[in-house]
């Protein structure tokens, strides 16, 4: 793992990347999202103003931690799991780039040490719920069927769900999901919580015309300005964050890296005004 050592327990926020993909369930790719989302966070196209007046220029909040390395399944929630509780130990909250979004399982694993009363909110196409996928329970078709198994959160709520099928609808039920699927989505609705807040966000909760870089297409879905509007209207800290599946070998013109940047500025931007 890459970045800055950290030696001191006063609150930052940190850019991890985990750049593996290897639970993806339809095509790889995913994991070469930190190094494209990082490369236009440098590349000098965006300045390093948040919407919310915070500027993450040599802001000694804010850190790139480098990347969390995981060298394969056997590893994989362990890896991930301890490296995420170190970082956490030492007052780093993570904004982590993945990856598919079976790395949000063992980070929240990491993070309900931490913060017992977690809400989290998940924006996505799809629910992740699936108890196994094609033999996986660790596939990112699973992952909040892992969380929710182990009490990891004290609430589930996702948006922007628009393809289900009868068994995710029966997992929602089983876990008491807070689930507002895209039909009934209207602009702007976001349930307030009552304790600090993880943000998963799947890249293709948005719709393809915004980030056709994914490898699940599912139209139909949110737009930037949705998404960053969501994230500007969490009513509680937000504390921890991912976004994932975001894969470049499916972009177009660099169109979802860029979108990506945008959104962890506008996450970062949330995170340390929770400071």
């Amino acid at each position: 793992m890459g970045g800055e050592i950290l030696t001191t327990t006063s609150t930052k926020v940190g850019l991890l990347g985990i750049p593996y993909d290897e639970n993806s369930s339809f095509s790889r790719g995913p994991a070469k999202a930190p190094a494209s989302i990082r490369s236009v966070l440098q590349g000098g196209s965006l300045n390093s103003g948040c919407e919310n007046g915070i500027n993450l220029k040599d802001n000694p909040m804010w850190l790139d931690c480098g990347d969390l390395e995981i060298t394969g399944k056997h590893d994989f929630v362990s890896g991930i799991e301890s490296g995420c509780a170190d970082m956490l130990n030492r007052g780093t909250r993570l904004l982590t780039l993945g990856g598919d979004h079976s790395i949000s399982y063992p980070i929240l694993r990491a993070y309900a040490g931490h913060y017992p009363k977690l809400n989290i909110l998940h924006l996505d196409a799809h629910s992740d719920l699936y108890d196994s996928f094609k033999g996986n329970r660790l596939s990112n078709a699973c992952p909040f069927a892992r969380i929710m198994e182990e009490d990891l959160c004290q609430r589930l709520v996702q948006l922007g769900i628009r393809t289900l099928n009868q068994h995710q609808v029966e997992q929602a039920q089983k876990f008491k999901v807070e689930m507002v699927e895209m039909r009934h989505w209207q602009s702007g609705q976001l349930p307030e919580f009552d304790g600090p807040v993880y943000l998963s966000l799947d890249i293709d909760a948005l719709d393809p015309a915004f980030a056709p870089g994914v490898s699940h297409r599912e139209p139909g879905g949110f737009s930037t300005r949705e998404v960053i509007s969501l994230i500007h209207k969490i009513n509680m800290p937000l504390v921890g964050a991912d976004i994932v599946e975001f894969n470049p070998d499916k972009d177009i013109d660099g169109v979802t890296a860029q979108v990506c940047a945008k959104l962890v500025k506008e996450i970062a931007g949330k995170m340390l005004d929770s400071i």
